[in-house]
């Protein structure tokens, strides 16, 4: 039998909530629930907003960025991202991390939705957007190592079938931007 969204239990709520490491970068915290399976702490990782931006210019073409990744000790094919700063809008954080990595100005930037990145471990979001990618800025000077990529969209299509293109919460924005209509593969 299914149930109607009515017929939902409570959810339990978070009793006690404690800093266990804190980072410039991230909190991990211990949970505590109000109710059974109680015991050992539930442990997540309390970090900024993201942001990504799936970035197209007059030409119809992606703009990507090619990076190390530590954590993946592997070079990356990612959409231009980043943080969103205390304070700072998330739009904000779009314009500016699309200047930043690329270059490239938002000549209009729309909000595609807001994602949550990993329920089981992160407290934080990504918020998506779709830019129409203007003219390079004068005097914008390239990331060190950090190398923009500007591709066609059959170029792209082909690295997502062949896994160059593999951050999961990069396809799931671009997914998003083909619902939303602004590409078309």
């Amino acid at each position: 039998m299914v149930n109607s969204p009515g017929d939902r239990p409570r959810s339990p709520a978070i009793a006690s909530c404690d800093v266990v490491l804190a980072t410039p970068f991230f909190r991990v915290m211990a949970k505590h629930l109000d109710e059974p399976p109680r015991g050992e702490p539930y442990y997540s990782l309390d970090q900024l907003d993201y942001v990504s931006i799936v970035a197209v210019t007059s030409d119809g073409s992606l703009v990507l960025v090619r990076q190390f990744r530590p954590a993946v000790e592997a070079m990356t094919l990612e959409l231009p991202a980043g943080h969103v700063e205390l304070g700072q809008s998330p739009e904000d954080a779009a314009r500016a991390e699309l200047i930043e990595e690329t270059g490239f100005k938002a000549e209009n930037l729309r909000r595609l939705g807001c994602l949550r990145p990993d329920t089981g471990r992160l407290a934080n979001r990504m918020w998506v957007y779709f830019a129409d990618a203007g003219e390079r800025s004068e005097g914008w000077r390239q990331e060190p190592g950090l190398e923009v990529v500007v591709a066609t969209p059959a170029e792209f299509s082909g690295w997502l079938r062949d896994g160059a293109f593999d951050h999961a919460l990069h396809v799931a924005s671009f997914y998003l931007a083909v619902q939303a209509g602004c590409l078309r593969l």
